[in-house]
């Protein structure tokens, strides 16, 4: 099943740089694990898809090569 999840633009409202400045020192006391978790969230709202259910990334769009010297 393929699933095409766009950035929703209209989720979150524009700051000036000020009220970015504040957000940034109230984000750098939390613990990088309470930041993940703000990041899964904002994400979720963002592409619009379950918090709990992220999509899965199609692995056969990559691969690994090893650089040889």
């Amino acid at each position: 099943m393929v699933s095409n999840f766009r950035l929703n633009r209209s989720a979150f409202k524009a700051h000036t740089a000020l009220e970015a400045a504040n957000h940034a020192a109230y984000y750098k006391k939390l613990s990088w694990q309470e930041r993940l978790q703000i990041t899964a969230y904002l994400n979720s709202i963002a592409y619009n898809y379950p918090l709990n259910d992220p999509p899965r990334i199609d692995k056969t769009k990559f691969s690994a090569k090893s650089q040889g010297s």
